[in-house]
C-alpha cells in the first residue's frame, strides 16, 4: 500500500550529463549511440540544454541552414559525432563479418550509409536537428551492413526479398515511429504503435510480393524451363510471402519494443513504492502499475504530480498510463475545483494531447489509426473509421471544461465558447465562457471598422483565473477606444495620437507575450499582430504631426471647465438627463460630492450637452455676500441668472426687496408662461444658505418657500450643488425638502474617464502619453478632477519649458519620469494648496477627531486597521467610527480588505509633508 503521509516525489529523468559531448572521449560516443537506439528523448533535451535558445528550423534556405550551423558549435559538433559513428560502426562490422567468413560488398555497406544518411535527413531534419542527427545514426549504421551483406546462394531471391522488406517495413516502422521518439511527443508513439504494427505488416506482405515474385521468376528464367519448373516457381512464391509476412511481424514488434518493456518490468514490480523508480523510454507499452501511482500522486500533490507527468512524457512513452491517471483523478475532482485544476493542467503541457484526451477518447483514437494503418489508402476504411467516436465530447463537467482550454490552445474560440458554456455555472465557468467569447470576437476582426465596432462583454470581477490575460484584454480594450477615436474624430491631431496610443499599446501586449498563459497566448498575440498591421497601413493616411511652437495647455485648473474642455463626466450628464430631458415633470437633483470634484463644471455644462430641452440657470451662492438687506437680495441674485437664460427682464430690486417671495413667485409663473423647455435653477455653494440661515440675515421660512417653488409646475426645478446631501444637512427644517429631491453623488473620474481627460483634453493636442504613464496619474490623484488637470498643467508646461526655452529636444511623448518630475516638484504642492487646504478644512467640520485620523493614516501608503488606528489616535471606538464614518462619506478615506487609507494618496503625501503625520 501507498504510504500518504509520504511526499510525493519530484520525479527528474533528464540525461545525468554536465557538460557537452566530446569529440575526443570515446565514451560520449556510445553515450551518443545509446541515445539513439534507447533513449532518443536524450538528443532533444541535449540540444536545448547546451545548444542554447535557436531554433533550426528558423533557418528556411540551405544558406540560413550553414550559416546556423557555423554559429551554433555544440550543434555543429554533434553532427560531426553522427558522421563518425554512421561510418565507423559499419565499417567495423564489416571486418568483424568478414572476419567470421561471410561476405561482405564494401558497395553495398557504401550504398547502405548513403542511403541511411540521405533518409534520416528526409524524415528527421524537417522535426528539428536532433531528429535528424537520431535518424541519420538509425538509418546510416541500421541499413549500411546488412545492405554489404551478400551470399553467393540465391542472391536475386534473396536480394529480391531483402530488399522490399528492407525498405517497405522500414519506411513503415522508422518513418512511423522513429521521429516520434526523437521528438518526445508520447503520443504520437502510441498513435503509432497503432497504425505502425498494422502498417509493417501490410508493407511485409506488400513488398514481398511485389519484389520477391519478379525475384523469383527472373531466378527461374536464369535457370532456364526444365520439368517441375511451374512447382518451383509456386514453392518460391510461397517461401516469399511467407518470409516477407514473417519479416513484416518481426519488424512490427519492434515497433513498442516490447525487450525494453520486460527489461523495465521487474524494476517497476519492486520498486514500485519507491521513489528512484526505473522508466523505460522507447516502449510505450503501459506499465504495470504506473497508472494508480501517478494518480496517487496527483491527488495527493496535484502541481507535483503534473510535473511529474511532464518529466514522463518528455523522457518515456508511457502516455497510455497518464491518460488514463488524468481522466481518472480529473472525474474524481470536486465540482468548485475543477476548472482550476484543468487550467493547471493546461498552463504547460509536455504533450497538449495530454488535454485533448481529457475530452476525447484515447482508445477510440487508437482504434481508428489501426484501422487506417491496416488498409493505408484504400478507400473503404473510411467506413470503418467513421464508427468510432474520435471527436472532442462534453456530456461531462470534466470533458467541458478539458475541451474549452483544448480549443482555446487549437485556436478555435467560437467551439471553446460552446465548451465553456456547458460549465458556466462552476467556479470560474462564466469567467472562461466570457473569456472564449471576447476571443471570438477579436478572432473574427479584419478591418479597422470592425475592431471599431466590437461591442466586448463586460470583463468578470476578481479573483480571476487569468489574471494577465485580462491585463492583456483591457489594453486590447483601449486599443478599441483609441481606434474609434481613429474612425469618428475629425482633428488630424487627435486621430495621430490615438493612433499612436493604440500602437503603443499592441506592442506592449507583443513585447510581454509570455505572461500570458499558452492555452490562449496564441489568439492574444495574433490578434495584436493582426490589429498592430492593420493600424500601421492607416499611419500613411494620418501622418504624424509635427511640434514647432509651445503647445497650448488644454488644462484648466481653479476655475470650472467649459466646452469642449469638458470631458469624462458622460455617467453625471446621463444621471441629468434621465431626470431632466426624459423624465416629466422635470425633477430636482442634489449634486453632492467632495470640494473640487467638478459639480461646477457639471452645471455650467448641462445645457450644452442636453441641448434645446433644457435651460439652466447658474448663480454661484459664494457671490451674494452677507445678505443684509435679507432674503430679498438673495433672490436678486437668482432673478438676475433666470433673467440672462430665459431673456425675460427680471423684477426690480426694489420690489424683491419689499415684497421678496410674492415678486420672485410672480415672476417665476411670467417665465413659465413663457418658456417651452425645462428651465433648471442651479444654486451652487448650496450650503451657503445654512450659513446665512444660522446668521440670522435670511429666515427659516426661505426653505419651505423653495420647497413650494419646486412643486409650483412640471417646467421648473432646482439644482442644489455642494458637499453634503439634505439629508445631512444640520438644522431640522430641511427635513421637508429631502422627498422631493433627487441626489447624484459626483465623485472621482473613472480611470477610462481619467485616460480621457488628460491624452483628449481637446482636437488639437499634439501631446501624447504613455499608457503607464497615464495608469499612474491615476494611481497618485485616485481621478480626482482637480489634481488630474494639475498634472495635466504641469507636464504640458514642462515640455514646453524643456523644449522651447531650454532647446532641448524630445520626444511628444509623457513617461513615468516625466510624471515623478511633476510631483516631486514642490510647486506641484504649491499650486494645489487650495486643494490640499480645502479638504484639510473641510476635516474640522462635523465629526471630532478626523484630522488626528488624517494624521494617523498619512505615514502608512497601506492604511491601518481599526484597532492599531485607535491606538495611534488615542479616540474611543465610538467617536473614531463617526469620524472615519464623515471621512468615508466626503471620500478622503476609503477602507480596503480591513484596512483605512487616505483615499488619494497625493493628499497623503500633501499630508505627510506639510503637516508631519505621526508614525
Amino acid at each position: 500500500m501507498i504510504q500518504n503521509d509520504r511526499p510525493v516525489p519530484r520525479l527528474d529523468l533528464a540525461p545525468k550529463l554536465k557538460r557537452p559531448l566530446s569529440l575526443w572521449n570515446p565514451l560520449d560516443y556510445l553515450r551518443l549511440l545509446y541515445w539513439v537506439f534507447f533513449f532518443p528523448q536524450a538528443l532533444r533535451w541535449y540540444e536545448s540544454t547546451f545548444g542554447g535558445e535557436s531554433n533550426f528550423q528558423d533557418a528556411k534556405t540551405w544558406r540560413e541552414k550553414w550559416e546556423w550551423l557555423r554559429q551554433n558549435s555544440v550543434q555543429r559538433q554533434l553532427i560531426l559525432q553522427a558522421l563518425m559513428l554512421i561510418i565507423v560502426i559499419p565499417v567495423g562490422l564489416s571486418r568483424f563479418f568478414e572476419e567470421i567468413g561471410i561476405s561482405i560488398s564494401l558497395f553495398g555497406v557504401a550504398f547502405g550509409v548513403a542511403l541511411g544518411v540521405v533518409l534520416g535527413v528526409v524524415l528527421g531534419v524537417g522535426s528539428g536537428l536532433a531528429s535528424g542527427v537520431g535518424s541519420c545514426v538509425a538509418w546510416g549504421v541500421g541499413l549500411g551492413v546488412p545492405s554489404g551483406i551478400a551470399s553467393d546462394v540465391g542472391l536475386g531471391i534473396a536480394s529480391g526479398i531483402a530488399s522490399g522488406v528492407r525498405l517497405g517495413v522500414g519506411m513503415g516502422v522508422i518513418s512511423g515511429v522513429g521521429l516520434g521518439m526523437a521528438s518526445g511527443v508520447a503520443f504520437d508513439v502510441a498513435s503509432a504503435v497503432a497504425s505502425g504494427v498494422a502498417s509493417a505488416v501490410a508493407f511485409g506482405v506488400f513488398f514481398g510480393v511485389f519484389f520477391g515474385v519478379p525475384s523469383a521468376l527472373a531466378s527461374v528464367e536464369a535457370f532456364g524451363a526444365a520439368p517441375g519448373a511451374a512447382s518451383a516457381l509456386a514453392s518460391a512464391l510461397a517461401f516469399f510471402v511467407a518470409f516477407g509476412v514473417t519479416l513484416g511481424v518481426a519488424s512490427a514488434l519492434a515497433i513498442p519494443r516490447p525487450e525494453n518493456w520486460l527489461f523495465a518490468l521487474p524494476f517497476t514490480l519492486l520498486q514500485r513504492q519507491q521513489q528512484n523508480r526505473q522508466f523505460p523510454h522507447t516502449t510505450p507499452l503501459p506499465l504495470p502499475y504506473l497508472s494508480f501511482q501517478i494518480g496517487n500522486w496527483l491527488r495527493r500533490d496535484w502541481e507535483t504530480g503534473l510535473h511529474n507527468i511532464n518529466q514522463l512524457l518528455r523522457f518515456t512513452l508511457q502516455f497510455i498510463p497518464i491518460v488514463k491517471a488524468v481522466n481518472r483523478v480529473l472525474a474524481e475532482t470536486p465540482k468548485d475545483q475543477l476548472i482550476y485544476r484543468v487550467a493547471q493542467l493546461s498552463e504547460d503541457p509536455y504533450d497538449w494531447d495530454l488535454v485533448r484526451f481529457a475530452s476525447a477518447s484515447l482508445g477510440e483514437v487508437m482504434k481508428s489509426q489501426a484501422v487506417k494503418g491496416l488498409f493505408l489508402k484504400l478507400p473503404y476504411p473510411q467506413q470503418i473509421q467513421a464508427r468510432f467516436q474520435t471527436e472532442i465530447r462534453l456530456n461531462t463537467p470534466t470533458r467541458a471544461s478539458a475541451a474549452g482550454f483544448w480549443y482555446l490552445h487549437e485556436q478555435k474560440p467560437d467551439k471553446a465558447t460552446e465548451a465553456f458554456a456547458v460549465v458556466r455555472d462552476l467556479l470560474y465557468g462564466e469567467e472562461m465562457f466570457t473569456l472564449a467569447q471576447i476571443l471570438t470576437d477579436f478572432h473574427q476582426t479584419a478591418e479597422l471598422a470592425e475592431i471599431a465596432s466590437l461591442k466586448l462583454p463586460a470583463s468578470p470581477n476578481p479573483p480571476l483565473l487569468r489574471e494577465t490575460t485580462w491585463e492583456a484584454i483591457a489594453s486590447l480594450r483601449r486599443v478599441i477606444a483609441e481606434v474609434q477615436v481613429v474612425q469618428n474624430s475629425v482633428s488630424r491631431s487627435a486621430r495621430s495620437l490615438a493612433l499612436n496610443r493604440a500602437l503603443g499599446e499592441l506592442e506592449t501586449i507583443l513585447d510581454s507575450p509570455d505572461i500570458i498563459p499558452k492555452c490562449e497566448r496564441n489568439l492574444i498575440i495574433q490578434t495584436a499582430q493582426k490589429w498592430q498591421e492593420i493600424l500601421l497601413q492607416v499611419t500613411g493616411k494620418i501622418g504624424d504631426i509635427s511640434i514647432t511652437q509651445p503647445v497650448s495647455i488644454p488644462y484648466i485648473i481653479g476655475d470650472p471647465v467649459q466646452g469642449n474642455l469638458f470631458v469624462g463626466r458622460e455617467d453625471i450628464i446621463r444621471d441629468l438627463e434621465e431626470v431632466w430631458v426624459k423624465g416629466n415633470p422635470v425633477q430636482s437633483v442634489a449634486l453632492y460630492g467632495h470640494r473640487r470634484m467638478g459639480k461646477t463644471s457639471i452645471l455650467l455644462n448641462a445645457s450644452n450637452c442636453l441641448g434645446s430641452k433644457v435651460q439652466v440657470a447658474y448663480v454661484n451662492l459664494l457671490r451674494v455676500g452677507d445678505c443684509s438687506q435679507g432674503v430679498g437680495e438673495l433672490l436678486i441674485f437668482i432673478t438676475d441668472a433666470i433673467a440672462k437664460t430665459v431673456k425675460i427682464p427680471p423684477p426690480a430690486d426694489r420690489d424683491l426687496l419689499d415684497l421678496p417671495y410674492v415678486t420672485f413667485g410672480r415672476y417665476i409663473e411670467q417665465v413659465i408662461a413663457n418658456v417651452e423647455s425645462g428651465l433648471i435653477v442651479a444654486l451652487d455653494e448650496f450650503e451657503k444658505i445654512e450659513e446665512l440661515i444660522d446668521a440670522g440675515n435670511i429666515d427659516r421660512g426661505f426653505i419651505g418657500f423653495l420647497r413650494g417653488m419646486v412643486q409650483m409646475s412640471s417646467k421648473v426645478a432646482f439644482a442644489f450643488a455642494g458637499l453634503h446631501t439634505l439629508d445631512e444637512m444640520t438644522e431640522d427644517y430641511f427635513n421637508p425638502f429631502f422627498a422631493s429631491i433627487i441626489p447624484i453623488r459626483v465623485g472621482f473620474l473613472s480611470l477610462g474617464a481619467t485616460r480621457q481627460v488628460l491624452a483628449n483634453p481637446d482636437d488639437d493636442f499634439l501631446l501624447d502619453y504613455k499608457p503607464e504613464a497615464l495608469d499612474r496619474i491615476y494611481e497618485l490623484t485616485h481621478g480626482q478632477p482637480y489634481l488630474t488637470q494639475l498634472v495635466g498643467f504641469l507636464l504640458v508646461r514642462l515640455y514646453n519649458d524643456r523644449v522651447f526655452e531650454m532647446g532641448r529636444p524630445r520626444d511628444p511623448m509623457f513617461t513615468l519620469e516625466d510624471v515623478a518630475t511633476v510631483i516631486n516638484d514642490t510647486e506641484f504642492f504649491t499650486r494645489g494648496r487650495y486643494y490640499f487646504t480645502g479638504v484639510w478644512g473641510q476635516a474640522a467640520q462635523g465629526a471630532s477627531g478626523q484630522q488626528e485620523i488624517l494624521k494617523a493614516l498619512a505615514p502608512h501608503l497601506q492604511g491601518m486597521n481599526l484597532d492599531r488606528l485607535s491606538q495611534e489616535t488615542e479616540m474611543d471606538e465610538t467617536s473614531l467610527l463617526e469620524a472615519l464614518k464623515t471621512l468615508e462619506r466626503h471620500d478622503v478615506v476609503r477602507e480596503v480588505d480591513g484596512c483605512y487609507c487616505i483615499t488619494v494618496e497625493l493628499f497623503r503625501r500633501w499630508v505627510q509633508m506639510s503637516l508631519g503625520g505621526k508614525g
